[in-house]
């Protein structure tokens, strides 16, 4: 059914309980606190390497094909995609969906992100983001955009919030929440060079901007006032190749827990969602 709403009442999606920043580790004690962003010259030098300490194992949707990841208050925000088949749910981590919605017609629905009173969905090639109520995520309105949708997250910057997107390339957009209009973009380098292919993004409260980069097990924050990529994160080997079935495939889907340092990440077609913290990682 095109555009078709599984309802769920208001009061049942609030009153689920919060996604608690003391949840008990699955794979031994947690970890320190995050290292503090390193300043943006120093990165463009050399970024800070991490990688990926595994807290909890939540189940997934194996059939999901991420595009989209974000909590926003007790809920997990989630987009998936393909032409015909494509949809945006929320519920708690690792439970079954409260409230889900199917894209109309081929929509190949992207990026995701709540903001206020509303939640932006991207799309891949048709040139539309949809803003959903958040509660219910039925549809509201469509904007039209040029280019390509990717990944989509909002931060706070000068005392007003603003949408950051990605297209594929090796630039971030940044956009008004309310119009949907682009107000300003970055080229986000690495040691100088462009890093293309920028997927699902993340926006967290230091002001970073945490970005998948299709389609590698690779995860970089960046400095969105200059570009510069200030942290590697290396999460290869989550899902063990004897998980790998049913087409599971590229790493794709990061959110952050609010209130601490954990975040959430899985994949196109994962079987899990883990619940992890980066920690610090040695060069080779």
């Amino acid at each position: 059914m095109a555009n078709a709403v599984f309802p769920v009442s208001a009061a049942a999606l609030l009153a689920a309980a919060p996604l608690a920043c003391a949840a008990p580790a699955a794979h031994g004690p947690l970890p320190a606190p995050a290292p503090k962003p390193v300043p943006a010259a120093a990165a463009v030098r050399s970024p800070q390497l991490l990688g990926v300490k595994v807290l909890q194992t939540l189940p997934h949707d194996a059939t999901a094909f991420t595009e989209g990841l974000e909590v926003a208050g007790d809920w997990l925000y989630e987009s998936s995609g393909l032409p015909g088949r494509s949809w945006v749910a929320a519920g708690r981590p690792g439970g079954a969906p409260r409230a889900r919605v199917q894209l109309s017609g081929r929509l190949f629905g992207e990026g995701i992100t709540v903001v206020g009173n509303r939640l932006w969905q991207l799309t891949y090639l048709d040139g539309v983001a949809i803003e959903r109520d958040p509660v219910t995520l039925a549809e509201r309105r469509r904007i039209a955009y040029r280019g390509e949708g990717w990944g989509l997250c909002n931060q706070a910057r000068n005392g007003r919030r603003r949408l950051v997107m990605s297209d594929g390339t090796d630039r971030l957009t940044f956009r008004d929440p309310a119009s949907f209009k682009a107000i300003g973009r970055v080229q986000v380098k690495m040691a100088g060079s462009p890093v293309r292919r920028l997927n699902e993004l993340e926006c967290t409260r230091d002001g970073a901007v945490w970005a998948n980069v299709f389609p590698t097990a690779t995860i970089v924050r960046v400095d969105p006032g200059s570009g510069a990529v200030t942290a590697t994160v290396d999460a290869a080997g989550l899902i063990p190749a004897g998980e790998k079935t049913g087409g599971a495939s590229t790493l794709n889907g990061i959110a952050a827990v609010p209130g601490c340092h954990d975040f959430l990440i899985t994949g196109k077609r994962w079987p899990h969602l883990f619940r992890v913290r980066f920690v610090p990682r040695r060069r080779s």
